[in-house]
């Protein structure tokens, strides 16, 4: 019996590893795709909820103001509690932390595959500059 390494979400190849061929750095992109869209929903959930049940705003302008804020364009309606204030100024946190987070998560597959190329082993084909 072999034992398996258990499979994660976006495993990234060695430096003795191969490169990854298209078809699978390609799904990798797709993956890296899902995680974002997966924590930016997750995110907007959470502001969503925090600006309904909180601050006590209508659906629809609890939607307006999570998007603006995770967007970074600023809030739109005005804050009068004290835990509305609190939660706007975590989500905020929040918010930049997510956007700075999606942004790496979406470059990581194109940085490594450049970083993988430039220091991977040549190939054995008996192609060396001399």
């Amino acid at each position: 019996m072999s034992k398996r390494k258990p499979r994660r979400l976006l495993r990234f190849e060695g430096k003795s590893d191969p490169v990854l061929s298209h078809r699978q750095w390609l799904q990798r992109i797709i993956n890296t795709l899902w995680l974002a869209f997966g924590v930016i929903t997750i995110s907007l959930g959470i502001g969503i909820m925090g600006y309904h049940f909180i601050s006590g705003l209508p659906w629809i302008d609890a939607i307006l103001e999570a998007s603006m804020i995770l967007g970074g364009m600023g809030a739109i309606a005005p804050i009068t509690t004290d835990a509305a204030k609190l939660f706007a100024s975590f989500y905020a946190l929040m918010s930049g932390l997510v956007i700075i987070s999606t942004t790496g998560i979406l470059l990581a597959p194109f940085l490594h595959r450049m970083m993988h190329r430039f220091h991977a082993d040549p190939e054995p084909d008996g192609g060396s500059d001399k």
